[in-house]
């Protein structure tokens, strides 16, 4: 069945304000009320298409209440394409039932997962052509879409489009191409995606090196892919759920379990929640003797007993068995059950204002509070004020619900985000009564994040507290919290503070890293004291980090920035002494700037210099101040490109400007 006749007799583009007359008299009493009753309706479709009497989703559907958001999620939980795609047919006989774009994107979806790339090419030619009413699509939805259907061509397609669009490409556009590749066991072509990542002067996130350890582990390579993973932290990259079950799943089916048992106690210390995916990994282990290792991460897995499944029963006369039956009742009777359907997204947005309707409707609907639930919940509210009373009032519900370490870094981090100290130090001070340690990565966060809300006293307080509170930390995590403060104290205007940081630091025996100290001199550069910036460079040679190309960049642009291209000329001179080149933006800024002081003679002379470079100079330096430096980048790379030796990538010397 093709889209084009699937949809012959849509109404969407007709009457687009048809459905909206079913809710001029809102027959709900609030939010909360109207979640409920599409829950209940999303629930009972979900139900129905399981079971064996789909045509009776027709007296279901005629209800009024059945709006784009129910059909969206109940397109989304079907058991599958052909189900979902029944749905849709039966639809077309609803006469008040218009599709939106949330509609139509879920069958995009749908299409794209079960592979049928011609319909779903004719659902985005129709698209296009303006059938549908005010549905638009992005260029990342097109690639997003055509990849889950495996369709490479049309990937391609759409990511040249989108790179000729005059718009900015995201660096997902790229993990999406890459993460393809992978897929596909085309080694090569992936690597030149990571490669053009850098080169095009893209900064990877997380889910691009997630695609590398992706790929890595899923050819073996398990040793560069916990190479890989141990870097990210330098790098400043949130590692993931995702990552850890990767690495967890590989390491545990070669029994190398101690690899495994490192990852846990890792996990722990970025204060991530194991998901469901470890269970099969995490039990086998535990089979291995790993019982302590394990036991806790595995109980916080098991289903809970309190959530009780959703039913639906028809009559199935036909089959003589009723082995599966849930009751002796119900001969002749096939069940279905089903756990409740649950959207944390728009369960906050219906307790945004924290109504007190919209409470009591929501606690006599007795839910059952689980962490991940309140994790989930908390992470999409969009006001710390709401976020906060939801906080404390959980607490209080039936059931028994506790809040945990991970709830608490949960609420806290969002606190200090948006710079409310007062609350942040109200449960930090319980923590310390219940004597809970906090994972490093907690800390660091509430620093960074003092640091967007300009509260350097409460991020050095909280620094200060950091090993009561987390207990003794590895050099490397003090360096990278040194590093949060460093950055925060800057951000907020507070130089002097930030050379007794700095200070402390070396005398405590911690050596900031490139990233760190390029971040500090490009601050002092534009406070003017290039006294300072001066002695930090010293620093950086007398403790024995090497300077990266992108450092010296650092240096160049702080410099000309403040119209002092004599000195932003000497850190040129330093820069081609250690055989680095700039790239062409920092060469053309230094050359713009010494023409506009005057030094014509000098501009001439760095042109000439960087013509005199048979291979041209690199299209862009890629590192990042405080977070990334471009040796670790050539690290990762080096150890991805050589991990498929045989589909080696392009030399990344260029790129990065290094030693030639």
């Amino acid at each position: 069945m093709y889209v084009k006749q699937l949809f012959r007799k849509l109404c969407l583009f007709n009457n687009p304000m048809q459905q909206t007359r079913y809710f001029t008299h809102n027959p709900f009493s609030g939010k909360i009320s109207l979640y409920l009753h599409r829950a209940r309706l999303i629930d009972s479709i979900r139900l129905i298409l399981r079971s064996n009497a789909p045509r009776s989703l027709i007296p279901l559907l005629n209800d009024p209440t059945v709006d784009s958001f129910v059909v969206a999620n109940a397109l989304q939980s079907a058991p599958s394409p052909d189900s979902a795609l029944s749905l849709l047919e039966i639809l077309k006989t609803i006469p008040h039932f218009c599709h939106t774009q949330a509609t139509i994107r879920a069958l995009a979806k749908i299409l794209a997962k079960s592979q049928r790339s011609a319909e779903l090419k004719s659902l985005v030619d129709d698209i296009n052509a303006g059938k549908f009413w005010n549905v638009r699509i992005s260029f990342m939805e097109l690639m997003k879409w055509h990849a889950a259907a495996g369709d490479l061509e049309s990937v391609l397609h759409a990511w040249n489009r989108y790179r000729v669009s005059g718009k900015q490409v995201s660096i997902e556009a790229y993990n999406i191409v890459m993460r393809l590749y992978v897929q596909m066991g085309k080694d090569s072509e992936a690597m030149q995606i990571f490669h053009k990542i850098i080169s095009e002067g893209a900064i990877p996130n997380s889910r691009t090196y997630t695609v590398v350890l992706e790929h890595l582990a899923n050819s073996g390579k398990l040793d560069s892919a916990i190479k890989v993973f141990n870097i990210l932290p330098l790098m400043r990259i949130r590692r993931t759920l995702r990552q850890y079950s990767i690495l967890v799943e590989e390491f545990t089916s070669i029994n190398r379990f101690d690899v495994v048992k490192a990852l846990l106690d890792e996990m722990q210390i970025d204060g991530i929640l194991p998901g469901r995916a470890m269970q099969l990994s995490l039990q086998r282990m535990q089979e291995a003797g790993f019982v302590h290792e394990t036991d806790e991460f595995l109980r916080g897995m098991l289903p809970d007993e309190r959530i009780k499944n959703v039913g639906f029963c028809v009559d199935s006369s036909d089959d003589d068995d009723d082995e599966n039956n849930h009751s002796s009742d119900d001969a002749g009777v096939d069940g279905v059950q089903l756990k409740p359907w649950l959207d944390p997204r728009a369960l906050a947005n219906a307790l945004n204002n924290w109504d007190p309707n919209e409470v009591l409707a929501l606690e006599e609907a007795k839910f059952v509070w689980t962490t991940r639930l309140v994790c989930k919940i908390l992470r999409n509210f969009n006001s710390p004020e709401t976020a906060w009373k939801f906080f404390c009032w959980v607490a209080y519900q039936p059931g028994g619900f506790n809040h945990n370490i991970y709830t608490v870094q949960r609420m806290m981090t969002l606190l200090a985000r948006h710079g409310h100290v007062e609350l942040v130090e109200k449960l930090l001070l319980k923590i310390r009564r219940e004597e809970i340690r906090l994972p490093v990565s907690t800390i660091r966060l509430i620093i960074d994040f003092y640091g967007i809300s300009r509260n350097a006293d409460a991020a050095l307080k909280v620094f200060h507290d950091a090993e009561s509170l987390c207990g003794p930390m590895s050099k490397l995590y003090l360096m990278l919290l040194y590093s949060s403060l460093l950055r925060t104290l800057t951000k907020c205007g507070r130089s002097a503070d930030a050379l007794d940081v700095l200070e402390q630091m070396f005398l405590g025996g911690i050596c900031p890293d490139v990233p760190t100290f390029s971040g500090l001199m490009y601050h002092f550069a534009l406070e003017g004291d290039f006294k300072t910036v001066q002695k930090l460079f010293m620093m950086v040679r007398q403790s024995g980090v090497e300077p990266d190309a992108y450092m010296f960049k650092v240096l160049i642009h702080g410099y000309c920035k403040c119209e002092r291209s004599a000195l932003a000329l000497r850190v040129f001179e330093d820069m081609r002494s250690l055989n680095l080149m700039p790239d062409a933006a920092t060469k053309n800024l230094l050359v713009k700037s010494l023409w506009k002081e005057g030094r014509r003679r000098e501009a001439a002379s760095v042109e000439e210099r960087c013509e005199e470079i048979n291979y041209g100079l690199p299209f862009a330096l890629r590192g990042h101040m405080w977070t990334m430096s471009s040796a670790d980048l050539k690290r990762v790379y080096d150890i991805y490109s050589n991990s498929f030796a045989a589909a080696k990538g392009p030399n990344l010397q260029m790129e990065l400007g290094s030693k030639h």
